[in-house]
């Protein structure tokens, strides 16, 4: 009995190292969809995430980002102000600052099928990646809108709160800020820093899991 049991071990091992197991491939649709229906996400389960909505400023911003220190706020890129401003969108690279797309006002999409299409294009022609993160510039997202971006595998992102400056708000578990800078809306970069001197602030990633997504670049 001994004897036939050896034998069989002996040929498992044979049999394992001459047929290794295939392993199984899980999709990747839980790197690029954080949730599992088309959804805007806006807030997390703890901690606070901070993320800054950029579509206008030069010299400001640039400077603001040779700056700033980590962990790094989430920068939400809107593609013409990158394409005005490529020293800037340099500065992000190099840093590794990470970055979502921001989007026109969740309307334009239902009268423009494609222009999300566009903006992604856009997108990764800056920054060598296609975002895992998108918002539109009044946090508005429209079912159409959900449904492309489902397809395209990038998320929604909205925000717990927008802090537009002045006092600073309590801590709120899973709060996802958003800081606006347009040309008629937005927060001095500068006076930014009493806001995140105000609490420890995450990735929107760990906000929402406690984990990093990580994203690779595209080839050159």
């Amino acid at each position: 009995m001994l004897k036939k049991l050896i034998v069989l071990i002996i040929l498992s091992c044979a049999a394992f190292l001459l047929f290794p197991p295939i392993p199984q491939h899980h999709p990747l649709t839980s790197v690029f969809r954080i949730t599992e229906d088309p959804v805007a996400i806006t807030h997390g389960s703890h901690g606070s995430a901070l993320t800054v909505n950029i579509s206008f400023g030069d010299a400001e911003v640039a400077d603001w980002l040779q700056e700033l220190k980590q962990p790094y706020p989430l920068l939400f890129i809107d593609v013409d102000w990158a394409k005005r401003f490529p020293n800037s969108v340099r500065i992000i690279n190099e840093k590794n600052i990470p970055t979502g797309l921001l989007g026109h006002n969740g309307a334009a999409y239902e009268e423009d099928a494609k222009l999300l299409v566009n903006q992604l294009e856009q997108f990764e022609s800056f920054f060598e990646m296609k975002p895992l993160w998108f918002r539109t510039a009044d946090e508005v997202f429209p079912h159409f809108l959900h449904t492309i971006l489902w397809e395209a595998e990038v998320n929604a992102l909205g925000s717990s709160f927008v802090w537009e400056g002045g006092s600073i708000p309590p801590v709120m578990e899973g709060e996802i800020i958003s800081v606006p800078h347009h040309r008629n809306a937005r927060v001095q970069l500068q006076t930014l820093q009493k806001l995140m001197d105000s609490r420890e602030f995450k990735s929107v990633e760990d906000v929402l899991f406690g984990t990093s997504v990580k994203m690779k670049k595209i080839p050159q």
